[in-house]
């Protein structure tokens, strides 16, 4: 083990120093910004957009800084989102249960806690509950031009596989 001189450590503690100091100079009015869990009230998903019983809960908002959102969405058993697409795409983790996905024309996949999900811009697909258990995701959606969600028709239960 090689031991650092008296000199030799004054000027390694000075370098990182002069690093932080530097790294502070660059924004000096740069913060991080907290938002506190629960502080946006949790809605109910729209029967216009979802099949079933849907609970969304905000966890922050799109900035023009940072174009995407973020969300916890929990669909009891069988519930599902209608088609829809995500002109910047989305990306899901799975935190609790067991859900179902698909795209247009595919197979329906399972999914299940600790499995993420990337949606690609523009991508028809759905994803909601298994039907005999409730599903969290965290959903992380791209926002292009104000908008994050194109809003289609309903997934049937046959395409839900049922």
């Amino acid at each position: 083990m090689k031991l650092l001189t008296h000199a030799t450590a004054i000027a390694a503690i000075a370098a990182l120093g002069a690093t932080v100091s530097i790294a502070s100079a660059q924004s000096p009015a740069a913060t991080q910004t907290v938002v506190r869990a629960g502080s946006q009230p949790a809605i109910d998903g729209p029967a216009a957009n979802f099949t079933g019983r849907v609970r969304v809960e905000p966890v922050f908002p799109a900035t023009a800084d940072a174009p995407f959102s973020a969300g916890y969405v929990t669909f009891e058993p069988g519930a599902r989102s209608a088609w829809h697409t995500h002109p910047a795409g989305q990306r899901l983790i799975v935190t609790a249960g067991n859900g179902r996905t698909g795209v247009w024309g595919g197979p329906v996949v399972e999914i299940k806690a600790g499995d993420a999900v990337w949606c690609p811009p523009g991508l028809k697909h759905w994803h909601g509950a298994a039907p005999g258990s409730a599903m969290t995701h965290l959903a992380l959606t791209g926002q292009k031009d104000g908008a994050n969600v194109h809003w289609l028709e309903h997934v049937t239960d046959e395409q839900y596989g049922r």
